[in-house]
């Protein structure tokens, strides 16, 4: 895999893909539309951060490229690399407990605080990326 040179784009399958590690300063694109809403990356070595529509969607202390990102009300999935262990946000729902896979191993279930955030540890040292699926649970 590779830094995201453009920062951001769509993939031919669909999926949004952003973010670049390897750059030394912050740098930025706002207004990218993708399926009808606007966008904005910020990124660099210390961290990257996605926002859709003024929200919050993700964001990577210290920065990462995310790869094949989607999301819906029910999953979001994405592959993420770094050249260090990075600690990711995402914002989802708040006070729902959702299922989080890491490498097609289930790594157990957490739930979003008030605010709707949710933590994971991306390990990226011992690997080029790790593939993650954070799925709702119906109660």
């Amino acid at each position: 895999m590779a830094v995201i040179e453009e920062l951001i784009r769509e993939e031919e399958d669909g999926t949004l893909s952003f973010g670049n590690y390897a750059l030394e300063a912050k740098t930025k694109k706002d207004g990218f539309l993708y399926k009808g809403d606007s966008y904005k990356i910020k990124t660099f070595n210390e961290i990257t951060k996605l926002e859709k529509n003024g929200s919050f969607v993700y964001e990577s202390v210290p920065g990462t490229a995310v790869h094949a990102f989607s999301a819906s009300a029910d999953r979001v999935e994405f592959r993420v690399e770094g050249d260090k262990d990075a600690q990711v946000t995402l914002e989802l729902e708040p006070e729902q407990e959702y299922k989080i896979t890491v490498d097609d191993a289930v790594v157990g279930t957490m739930k979003t605080n008030l605010g709707g955030k949710l933590i994971i540890s991306a390990l990226l040292e011992e690997k080029d990326e790790i593939f993650v699926v954070v799925e709702k649970i119906e109660a």
